[in-house]
């Protein structure tokens, strides 16, 4: 599996209802997209009160069973269209350690996203299975979706949580909390945890 992230800071006083309602126009046109286990439709609005953040941000987060997907959403013309609102973006990839997708994920409302390097000569194993753990507890803890990955280029480790409540209580440096505007899905979600 893949994790793929573009983030695409807008200025400060955007007006963040021109993202809600292209989500609400838009976002069901991915449901149901082949090799897509979900993307998430996450917004930072710093006007709002309902969850800290510093920047306004449209930053969708996908979760994709392999590269097939992945390119094929990226020579769409629903990315040609993103393309052409917002510029071109760094398009941000990882390999997933663990990803956990709930019938449920359709209803999270918040997301948390860490992403964080990962030390040279760092222990992958060891970094993979501290991964694993902490997904599990997270998943206790109420998360309808968890994903860790990895990429080696730079070396760095996300860390996606979708979860049903507001959770601005989870606010620390160095991660990022989003609102989720719709969270598309497959016909037929598993909550089966995939682990690579």
């Amino acid at each position: 599996m893949l994790a793929m992230q573009y983030s695409i800071t807008l200025p400060a006083d955007y007006d963040m209802a021109i993202i809600r309602r292209r989500i609400t126009d838009k976002g069901h046109l991915l449901d149901h997209f082949p090799r897509l286990r979900f993307k998430a439709y996450l917004y930072a609005d710093r006007r709002a009160a309902r969850l800290p953040t510093r920047h306004n941000l449209y930053a969708p987060f996908y979760l994709w069973d392999d590269a097939e997907g992945m390119n094929a959403f990226l020579g769409s013309s629903g990315f040609a269209g993103v393309t052409q609102a917002f510029g071109w973006p760094e398009v941000r990839t990882w390999s997933v350690w663990q990803g956990d997708v709930s019938p449920d994920a359709a209803q999270a409302v918040c997301a948390s996203c860490d992403v964080a390097p990962i030390a040279p000569y760092a222990d992958l194993d060891e970094l993979r299975e501290r991964e694993a753990e902490r997904t599990r507890a997270d998943l206790a803890d109420g998360a309808l979706a968890a994903v860790s990955a990895f990429e080696p280029t730079v070396w760095t480790l996300v860390r996606l949580r979708l979860w049903g409540e507001l959770r601005p209580e989870l606010a620390r440096e160095g991660r990022q909390l989003y609102q989720v505007g719709h969270v598309s899905l497959p016909r037929h979600t598993l909550s089966v945890p995939a682990t690579a």
